[in-house]
């Protein structure tokens, strides 16, 4: 519990980018926005609904297999 750190309140985000508005009103990407207010590191891949939406050709082409 003693690497647990808590974000609290409400945080603005954008509903379409997800950026986060920081209390100088600069956006910033998610992911720099809690990496620099906790110990949270992250690593990024793709969902696969957002593989099927990016890459429709590669699961059609998988399907047909």
């Amino acid at each position: 519990m003693k690497e647990v750190e808590a974000l609290s309140g409400l945080l603005p985000i954008c509903g379409s980018c997800k950026k986060i508005r920081d209390d100088q009103g600069y956006w910033n990407q998610i992911e720099a926005y809690i990496q620099a207010r906790t110990e949270a590191q992250f690593t990024h891949g793709i969902c696969p609904d957002c593989a099927r939406d990016f890459y429709p050709a590669h699961f059609q082409k998988s399907q047909r297999d």
